[in-house]
C-alpha cells in the first residue's frame, strides 16, 4: 500500500463519520476501540493497524472497495496547491479554543508530512496530548506558553521549537488575542 494512502485514512474515516452524523465516540464503541484511539487515527496522529481499521469500516457500514477507491483517487496527485480558503477544518482531541487547519499531507519515501495551521483563542485549553512521531511549530502570530514535559518555552512570532511528538505537549495562550502557528507532524509510514 502507498504510504501517501495511509495518511489519507484517518481523513477519510472521519469524513465518512461526519456525513453519517455519527459522533466519534458512537463510533468508538460500535468498532470496539478507544474513543481518543479513533480521534488519533482520525487526525493521522497514529496510522491503525488493519485489525482496526476493518473494525472502523465495518462500524461505519461503508463497502471496503469503495472506501479505498476513494483514497487512491486522491493518493496520486504530482503538484498541490492550495488556498487558504481551500484548508479543510479539522477537529483534533477534546479542546476549547483550538481551531486546527489542515493544508496538506504528503510523504516523502518512508515519512509521512502533514502541515497544519493551528489558531489559538485567548484562554484555550485542552490536556497534554501525544503524537507517533516529530512535530516542528513555527509562531506565525502572538505568543504561546508552550509546556513540553516537565519543561515551559515562551513561543513569539518568529520562534521555532522541534521536539520528539511522544513527550506529552500542550501550548496554552494566554494573551487577549488569537495565536497562530504552524504545526509540521512528521512521522514514519512504515
Amino acid at each position: 500500500m502507498d504510504n501517501n494512502i495511509l495518511l489519507l485514512i484517518g481523513r477519510r474515516l472521519k469524513d465518512i463519520r461526519i456525513q453519517k452524523k455519527i459522533k466519534l465516540i458512537e463510533l468508538a464503541i460500535k468498532a470496539k476501540i478507544s474513543k481518543g484511539l479513533l480521534s488519533q487515527i482520525e487526525n493521522n496522529r497514529t496510522i491503525p493497524s488493519l485489525p482496526v481499521l476493518i473494525q472502523i469500516i465495518n462500524a461505519l457500514e461503508v463497502d471496503y472497495s469503495g472506501f479505498f477507491k476513494e483514497i487512491e483517487n486522491q493518493s496520486s496527485a504530482p503538484l498541490i496547491y492550495r488556498k487558504k480558503e481551500d484548508y479543510s477544518r479539522i477537529e483534533k482531541e477534546d479542546a476549547v479554543g483550538f481551531e486546527y487547519f489542515s493544508i496538506l499531507t504528503e510523504n516523502v519515501g518512508n515519512v509521512s508530512f502533514q502541515f497544519n495551521i493551528l489558531e489559538l483563542k485567548p484562554d484555550a485549553q485542552r490536556d497534554k496530548v501525544t503524537t507517533d512521531g516529530y512535530t516542528y511549530l513555527l509562531m506565525l502570530q502572538g505568543e504561546v506558553k508552550y509546556i513540553l514535559g516537565e519543561n515551559s518555552y515562551i513561543l513569539r512570532e518568529g520562534d521555532s521549537l522541534f521536539f520528539n511528538g511522544t513527550i506529552p505537549h500542550v501550548p496554552h495562550n494566554y494573551a487577549n488575542t488569537t495565536a497562530k502557528m504552524f504545526v509540521l507532524y512528521i512521522l514514519s509510514a512504515t
